[in-house]
């Protein structure tokens, strides 16, 4: 690792794919993650790449399509009402099996809703936003430096599975600085893109990338392909991190910066006498439940804590399956739950 610089999370995003050799970015400008666009604006023509101002967010996600379909590490950023407007091309990539990265900064709605930072998008993330049975590898930091690892990550997970990864972070995360210490060389992960249309220079068969299956045989075989591939991604990609979980008497959930105040609450928790352990999905898709499953007898509840009116709530809820009960503590609008009241929500669970 080299040495430590202090920058934005959003554009720690962009050079993180940079250096993960992302060449082609497509995008359009959102608040609160316009920084991506500025920073690949200004950097990409040193690395030889192309950015691209679509004109539109709909048009952002099928240049991504198109420079996929010819093997190209391509991604595309955006926050909330314009990830909606991607869906239809996310489907489509998604059918179509090309590697892709798609940013969600995530800010409150529901509809414009405003600038701050939310949570609220986690239903449309992991159960997908489009249409038909497709999944999004889903990866939620919780710092600016997990902002970058993840984002590298992301391009070798989608080129591993020939999937769309998408990293999932907040407007808060997307704003802040923290220093953040960058690697000397990023490990990609190398793979056949034989299926690439590159030109055949008439030396082999056209390579076709379509996600039009018409003929019903043909089409549920594909997507028996694509469920096959999601049960190895669960199998292998599934990421969580787990804290004071032994004996505790309480085990709080949760994911991205809120988990960060949850670290905060747990040591204020201690001086009252009590142990607040934490689960926190790193993946949000593949949903980590077998961590779930290996605590679900320890504490006396779970609570899940979001900047939502609970969505991750009902993935614990499955996870635990009745042996404890699961609580919920959401904020919206862009408010921030805080140490105080996620504690007294704690002891009041506890009496």
């Amino acid at each position: 690792m080299g040495e430590k610089i202090l920058m934005k999370g959003n554009e720690v995003i962009a050079e993180a794919a940079l250096r993960a050799g992302c060449k082609h970015y497509f995008g359009y400008p959102i608040t609160p993650q316009t920084e991506i666009a500025h920073y690949f604006a200004k950097k990409m023509p040193q690395y030889g790449g192309t950015f691209v101002q679509a004109e539109s967010e709909i048009a952002a996600m099928n240049m991504v399509y198109g420079a996929a379909s010819a093997g190209a590490r391509a991604m595309t950023s955006s926050s909330s009402p314009g990830i909606s407007l991607k869906q239809e091309a996310i489907s489509y990539t998604a059918c179509a099996e090309l590697p892709a990265v798609v940013v969600n900064i995530v800010r409150c709605g529901p509809g414009l809703g405003g600038i701050l930072a939310a949570q609220c998008d986690y239903f449309q993330a992991t159960k997908g936003g489009g249409h038909g049975d497709y999944r999004l590898v889903v990866l939620a930091p919780s710092s600016v430096q997990e902002l970058y690892e993840l984002t590298v990550d992301a391009f070798n997970i989608a080129d591993r599975y020939r999937t769309i990864c998408m990293v999932m972070g907040d407007g808060m995360l997307g704003q802040m600085m923290e220093a953040v210490e960058f690697r000397d060389t990023e490990e990609k992960f190398e793979t056949d893109k034989s299926w690439a249309t590159t030109g055949s220079g008439m030396k082999r068969e056209h390579n076709i990338v379509t996600s039009i299956y018409i003929e019903p045989e043909i089409l549920e075989k594909h997507n028996l392909k694509l469920q096959a591939k999601y049960a190895e991604i669960t199998k292998n990609e599934t990421r969580v991190e787990t804290f004071n979980c032994e004996d505790a008497d309480i085990i709080v959930a949760a994911y991205g910066t809120v988990a960060r105040i949850i670290k905060n609450v747990i040591k204020t928790a201690e001086k009252d006498g009590i142990k607040v352990g934490l689960i926190r999905p790193i993946t949000l898709w593949p949903f980590p439940t077998a961590a779930f499953e290996k605590y679900a007898e320890v504490p006396k509840a779970f609570l899940a804590v979001e900047m939502s009116a609970g969505q991750m709530v009902e993935d614990v809820r499955l996870a635990v399956n009745g042996k404890r009960p699961v609580h919920f503590h959401g904020r919206m609008g862009g408010m921030i739950p805080t140490q105080k009241e996620i504690l007294q929500k704690i002891k009041e669970i506890l009496k």
